[in-house]
């Protein structure tokens, strides 16, 4: 069932994406080569608990982490780890939720160290362009389904393709709320946005084939051809004439 916010709700998400957003800057300002993605993990929990907020993820569906820390060909939930070091010439996606008086806020960032090659620079410039282009025309009204137009759309024009298995959704007191949000699709189609729905954009896209594969951890998710992938994802409520981003 999506649900629509009302404007004291909306007020109380753009707290819990406050906070998301301040996690994300605090690990783009630390990471760095001979880091360990748990050194991430405990830097983003010790955040979040000290702004009286709660790790999303942590516990989720038993997922033992408060981020995902996706490296290179692992396209989302990566389990942070002491034996993972961060090394130069890598891209690292964080994926962080924050929890905070009841409200959820959900965002994710590609990170990269040091120089990498033209490759990666391009596919994590292009796939945050994607979300932008996803929000351009986003209003009351607008269909579901030019979303994940205007990401493919873009991805594919560059070279790049989307990832299928994996989408965006709503949120809201829960993590995961209707509508799913796919990164694919035909202009004009799905259900009309709403004023006051809130959901997760988050464009995936991967260097190579789209196709991934799922890992024996039960959460890792890696591109099958095993090249690199990339994801930028906001929490975004639908406006009269456009949308406001909560995790910017």
């Amino acid at each position: 069932m999506i649900t629509i916010k009302s404007d004291a709700e909306i007020a109380r998400m753009r707290e819990s994406g406050r906070i998301t957003k301040e996690v994300l800057d605090l690990i783009g300002r630390e990471i760095r080569a001979g880091f360990t993605t748990k050194d991430l993990d405990k830097l983003a929990y010790e955040y979040i608990t000290s702004c009286g907020a709660y790790p999303s993820f942590l516990g989720y569906s038993g997922y033992p982490s408060s981020i995902c820390a996706s490296i290179d060909d692992v396209v989302v939930h990566g389990i942070p780890s002491e034996d993972i070091v961060i090394k130069e010439g890598q891209i690292v996606s964080i994926d962080v939720g924050v929890e905070f008086d009841g409200w959820q806020g959900d965002a994710a960032r590609t990170f990269m160290i040091g120089e990498v090659s033209p490759e990666k620079k391009k596919l994590v410039k292009v796939t945050e362009e994607c979300f932008f282009k996803a929000i351009e025309n986003l209003r009351d009204g607008t269909p579901l389904g030019d979303i994940g137009y205007a990401v493919q759309s873009h991805a594919e024009a560059n070279g790049f393709s989307v990832v299928r298995a994996l989408v965006g959704h709503g949120i809201g007191r829960e993590m995961h709320e209707d509508p799913t949000v796919p990164n694919y699709g035909k202009k004009g189609t799905g259900i009309r946005l709403k004023k006051g729905m809130a959901i997760a954009i988050e464009p995936m896209i991967n260097a190579g084939v789209y196709q991934v594969d799922f890992m024996s951890d039960g959460w890792a998710v890696r591109t099958r051809d095993r090249k690199p992938s990339a994801h930028y994802e906001n929490t975004v409520v639908i406006t009269d004439n456009g949308v406001e981003v909560l995790t910017l």
